[in-house]
Order: structure tokens, then sequence, then C-alpha cells
């Protein structure tokens, strides 16, 4: 899969990346779309893959996979922090 069709989670409104996925299987016919986000965005991931697959894709898509991790990397502070990531995979039924 290329990146192409990766979504990451941020501060702009939920709604623009719930339309992001959906706009990925519809518009650009994508098989797979995959939801990233790291640390205090993993929730809202979670939202929009559920409200893109159950609302608004009418059951055409289901969940093919979640991964998780973490990444460390040192801060703004110069300290070393390690933050929680997840991809959650969606795909075309």
């Amino acid at each position: 899969m290329t990146g192409d069709n990766s979504i990451f989670i941020g501060n702009k409104p939920f709604m623009n990346y719930v339309t992001g996925v959906v706009m990925q299987f519809t518009t650009k016919g994508a098989k797979e779309v995959t939801v990233k986000a790291r640390g205090k965005f993993i929730s809202r991931a979670v939202d929009v893959s559920e409200v893109a697959a159950k609302r608004f894709l009418e059951e055409s898509v289901n969940v093919k996979g979640i991964a998780i991790n973490s990444e460390e990397f040192v801060n703004k502070e110069g300290k070393q922090v390690r933050v929680s990531t997840i991809e959650i995979t969606l795909e075309r039924k």
C-alpha cells in the first residue's frame, strides 16, 4: 500500500478526517485506507475510523487490522520521551 492512502490525525475538526477517509474510498477508489495517530489523538483516530466505516460507508468497509507501537524521540526541552502510536487499516468489503 502506498502512503497516499494514509490519514494522519491531528488538530483539525473531526469531520475533516471522516470526510478524508470517505473520499479515499469513494473518489480515489482505494481498497485500503490507514488512519494513523500518536499520543492524545489515538482516541480521535478510533472515532474517525468507526464513524467512517459504520455511518458514512454503511458497512461497505471494515477494519482489516490495528497496529499499536511507541516511538521515542527528544522533545523541545532535550528530554527523551516515548509516545504511543496507532495505525487502523480499513478495507473495502
